[in-house]
């Protein structure tokens, strides 16, 4: 993976980001340090499955530190590694918390977001608990979450729009876009279809 400014850069500047914030301790660091190239693989593997011009060099898989989606996924899969080390959630949550400084996202380090997902100015989002599929992405003001301790179940290559939420004892169908501002609770959706809603009610149109 290409990554702009260099492996020893990206790792500085997310040093200098969480020290500014957060009373890391020297262990903390070394901690930090040694989930970085497992961090690196988990998202240059993400990377290469985005179809995206801003993911790419030519045939190489890019990161560009400035590029907000971009950084907002490392930072949740770095989250997500430094909580596999036992008695680490202290700098898993100051991984969390600086993404949603940065980003005004929600991804936490608890949830388990597929390898390959992918989101485009996902300010206001919210991802909860639930299953999500390979390919799931979402864009700014989204929510997946429960209801009444019921949670979506979302198959893979679902794309959410803008403002549209998800939510409850849902069983989301493979290859589904969920239009701008729908809301899907405690539903079935089929595969491939767009779902869109009039007067508070959901349709369907097949994608085929």
């Amino acid at each position: 993976m290409n990554i702009e400014g260099g492996k020893g850069a990206l790792f500085d500047l997310t040093k200098r980001q969480l020290v500014s914030f957060f009373p890391l301790s020297g262990k903390d660091l070394e901690v930090l340090e040694s989930r970085f190239d497992k961090v690196l693989e988990d998202v240059g593997y993400c990377f290469s499955l985005i179809e995206n011009k801003y993911y790419k060099r030519g045939e190489e898989v890019y990161f560009d530190p400035m590029h907000t989606s971009q950084y907002g996924i490392y930072l949740y899969f770095y989250s997500k590694a430094v909580f596999e080390d036992e008695d680490m959630s202290r700098v898993s949550s100051a991984l969390y918390i600086l993404n949603k400084i940065i980003n005004s996202v929600d991804l936490y380090y608890e949830i388990n977001l597929p390898r390959h997902f992918f989101m485009d100015h996902p300010v206001g989002s919210v991802m909860g608990r639930a299953i999500y599929g390979e390919g799931f992405s979402f864009s700014q003001c989204c929510t997946v979450g429960n209801n009444k301790g019921f949670y979506p179940v979302i198959g893979e290559n679902v794309r959410m729009m803008s403002g549209s939420s998800i939510i409850g004892r849902c069983n989301i169908g493979k290859n589904v876009i969920v239009s701008k501002g729908v809301t899907i609770k405690d539903s079935e959706i089929p595969d491939s279809v767009i779902v869109f809603e009039d007067r508070k009610k959901l349709f369907f149109k097949d994608l085929i």
